[in-house]
């Protein structure tokens, strides 16, 4: 379900008339059907990250209770992460890493690839200082069985028309089987990529088994804030 005008401005705690400068000046993502704004979840949070904007934690919630919740660190483990993918430009790395992906051998790879350009061509999924999120908008089309989260490290930096106009040289590949999983996942990495170390082991190119244990300690050290009321 998209969310309108009115819903974004009270998320955000901005007037109605922000959230259209919002669209008009500051390339907010928003789809016009007859004669009225809706706004993507998913792509909200993204359009915010990128602008450093705080993501008010509403943002996240879904009406979908169905799917099971995976860790951001069994996300990473299910999809892999990868060294020193080669590319010259978004779309021969994203069909690198899409190739990279431990898909289903049902999944196919060529209509997922056109799928993730199609979601560049809307808007950039790069969220600055060098990182990018690639995803579909409608993550169920693809009807995979579980969530999976692909990190590939690019040799060299490749350009995503990311704000900060740095080069990307880090993938976060989101796939997911629901609206649900798909933005619960965003929302454990985008506050991953909010926490100083875990970004520089990112930015060092860490080994994987650095990284998960990495996301892990990010995880639990979220998850003790929130039970003690002092996560934001």
């Amino acid at each position: 379900m998209q969310l309108t005008v009115r819903a974004v401005s009270k998320l955000f705690n901005v007037s109605e008339k922000t959230v259209y400068r919002w669209i008009e000046q500051d390339d907010l993502p928003a789809s016009l059907i007859d004669g009225h704004y809706g706004f993507n979840r998913g792509e909200l949070v993204e359009w915010a990250t990128a602008r450093h904007i705080p993501v008010p934690d509403e943002l996240f919630q879904a009406t979908d209770s169905t799917a099971a919740l995976p860790s951001l660190t069994e996300a990473l483990r299910a999809g892999g992460i990868f060294h020193r993918l080669k590319g010259t430009d978004k779309e021969s790395v994203l069909s690198a890493a899409v190739e990279a992906m431990p898909l289903p051998q049902d999944v196919d790879r060529h209509l997922l690839l056109q799928m993730l350009l199609a979601r560049e061509a809307l808007q950039s999924t790069a969220v600055g200082e060098g990182i990018a999120i690639p995803h579909v908008r409608n993550p169920m089309v693809l009807h995979v069985p579980r969530p999976m989260i692909t990190l590939c490290f690019l040799e060299p930096p490749v350009d995503f028309g990311a704000l900060d106009s740095k080069p990307v040289y880090a993938l976060f590949s989101l796939i997911s089987p629901s609206p649900r999983v798909h933005l619960h996942l965003l929302s454990r990495l985008a506050f991953a990529l909010r926490e100083e170390r875990f970004k520089e082991l990112i930015a060092q190119r860490g080994t994987q088994e650095d990284i998960l244990n990495a996301a892990r300690r990010v995880e639990t050290n979220g998850l003790a804030r929130a039970a003690t009321g002092t996560e934001r």
